[in-house]
Order: C-alpha cells, then sequence, then structure tokens
C-alpha cells in the first residue's frame, strides 16, 4: 500500500486523485473512463474518446451528468475535468457524466428530453418541482410543436428561476440548471423554433421512463 501521500499526487491539487468519467454521445469510443482528475476535456474527448463521430464540430457538452450546466463547443479549449476548474466556467464535475453533442444535433430536443426525466422523477412534495417541471415540459413541447410564442423563451427561464433554491431536495436545481444554461447558451435555437418548425421535427414523447 503506497498510502495518501503517493495518492494525493496524482491529478489536481485540489481535488486529487481519480474519477471514472462515463464518456457517451457523438464520440468514437463512449465508455467509461478512468482518468486523473483535472484532465483536460478536450484530451477526455479527442485522446480518450477518439474524437466527434464523422470529424464534425462540438455543439455542446454537459460536462457532468445531466442535471449540469452546459458548455458550447467554443467554451471547452483549456477546460480541466476537477471540482474547480469547471466552477470557474460556471458548471460542475457532478457525477462525470460527459456528454458530447456534435453540430447537427438539435439542443431542443435534448433538453426537452431531460425536462421530461425530471418532471417524471419528481416526487410531487415541493409545489415549486411539482408544477414548474410539468410547467417546462409543457413550454418546450410548444417549441417542438411549432407553437411557441416570442414571450415563451421568458417565461420558460422564469419558470425555471422559481423553481431553482425553493425545493426541499435538488432535484429542483437538477432540472432548472439545464433549462437556464441552454436559454443563456443558445436563445438563438429558441428563437428559430418560433413558428418555423419543419413537420419532420414534430415532437414525439420520449418512452415513460428515459434513460439519461
Amino acid at each position: 500500500m503506497k498510502g495518501g501521500d503517493w495518492y494525493k499526487e496524482i491529478g489536481s491539487p485540489t481535488q486529487p486523485g481519480t474519477v471514472l468519467f462515463g464518456l457517451s454521445g457523438h464520440v468514437n469510443k463512449p465508455g467509461v473512463y478512468e482518468l486523473p482528475t483535472g484532465v483536460l476535456l478536450t484530451d477526455l474527448i479527442y485522446k480518450y474518446g477518439g474524437g466527434v463521430r464523422e470529424n464534425k464540430k462540438i455543439k455542446a457538452v454537459i460536462p457532468g451528468g445531466s442535471s449540469t450546466v452546459w458548455l458550447r463547443g467554443d467554451e471547452l479549449d483549456g477546460v480541466r475535468m476537477d471540482a474547480e476548474s469547471l466552477k470557474a466556467v460556471g458548471t460542475s464535475i457532478g457525477t462525470a457524466g460527459v456528454i458530447v453533442m456534435d453540430e447537427d444535433t438539435d439542443v431542443l430536443n435534448v433538453l426537452t428530453r431531460i425536462t421530461h426525466f425530471y418532471h417524471h422523477e419528481s416526487c410531487g412534495q415541493c409545489t415549486p418541482c411539482r408544477e414548474g417541471c410539468g410547467w417546462m415540459e409543457k413550454i418546450l413541447r410548444r417549441f417542438m410543436d411549432g407553437n411557441a410564442k416570442t414571450e415563451d423563451i421568458d417565461l420558460l427561464l422564469d419558470v425555471a428561476n422559481n423553481i431553482e433554491g425553493n425545493t426541499i431536495c435538488a432535484l429542483g436545481d437538477a432540472a432548472a440548471w439545464p433549462v437556464q444554461s441552454v436559454i443563456k447558451k443558445f436563445r438563438n435555437e429558441f428563437e428559430k423554433r418560433i413558428n418555423h418548425l419543419p413537420a419532420e421535427k414534430q415532437y414525439v414523447p420520449p418512452p415513460h421512463l428515459v434513460t439519461l
């Protein structure tokens, strides 16, 4: 046994050791990788994950599981996978479930699927989460169906803001953060969907239980 002094030399000084990174999405080699904390996010994707399928550009990355704040593809350079480094760029390491989305990804579809999941998982004890998750999904479905109005963007954000910090457990925050971050970073995607949705893009509700 080499002991704690040896172990703390591995990875980031502020979060020493290794992490099991669950890498999924549009990468050539998805899988679980045990790596030192502080590994560059770009190394995780390109060195270990084999890069993006068909050499496409990255549109977004979810760095720590479905509840964490998204990063745009142009925000990845220099980002390291440890708690302090990710906090510095406004997100978190969470469960270290890294989801890579390529340039062709419909981020509203992904967000609707995530929001459906949290709506389904809400125990219903706290009103902001019980009602708010349903409202968020309903508003997102309007965007997916081409029935949304411009004011629905800020209404969706307002609902998310009123969920965050107002529930007993963290599920409410987990539901709110993806919505807040996608509106902040991909607002134009919402604007493009207002009354301009091709028929083939009509929203199809996901299965009763969604696995993310």
